[in-house]
């Protein structure tokens, strides 16, 4: 197989070809990895995620109907994975005390200073429900309604998650600006 337009792997795909199978792995795995990463704790759980995904995904290829970006299919299936990689139920009762943070206790510059990577650590770190909640409401784009039937809770139960994650995120850029500081 030569080099391979969108269609043709979907196709090749669909007819359990090899080499679609390998160039669909090669050329989608960073933009899925970046996905698994972004609800993993560690390396080791991203690439598990990422290895379920794939296979899902080779799985139920023939199902796609070709309506809407592939892409967007593809990321749909490793973010549910991700998801169901985690145990609901230690997320649904998790209790994270935060001081009050207020907006203008972050100093404005933080944000500008702030790096993709830095983001990202921060965002790992936190407690599960908030990082899924964040994850799918700031990043993927998912209204309150739809992460709640994603997530088995309701839709207050998101916004409060949300909530409690952005807290959490300006307490510690508020941390990190201080320590920049005093360097």
């Amino acid at each position: 197989m030569r080099k391979s337009t969108e269609q043709n792997i979907i196709d090749g795909c669909k007819k359990q070809y090899a080499a679609a199978q390998k160039e669909l792995v090669l050329k989608y795995s960073g933009l899925l990895m970046t996905v698994c990463k972004r609800y993993s704790r560690d390396a080791e759980s991203a690439k598990d995620i990422l290895q379920e995904s794939l296979i899902k995904i080779l799985k139920s290829i023939a199902t796609y109907e070709e309506r809407g970006s592939f892409e967007a299919w593809m990321k749909r299936i490793t973010i549910n994975t991700a998801l169901k990689y985690f145990d609901r139920s230690s997320f649904k009762n998790e209790v994270f005390v935060l001081e009050d943070v207020n907006d203008k206790d972050v100093l404005p510059n933080v944000y500008s200073k702030l790096g993709a990577e830095e983001l990202m650590d921060l965002i790992e770190k936190l407690p599960n429900g908030f990082r899924e909640v964040f994850n799918l409401f700031a990043i993927e784009g998912y209204s309150h309604k739809e992460i709640g039937k994603m997530l088995g809770i309701t839709e207050s139960t998101s916004r409060s998650q949300l909530t409690r994650a952005r807290k959490l995120l300006k307490k510690q850029l508020t941390i990190r600006e201080k320590i920049r500081i005093r360097i």
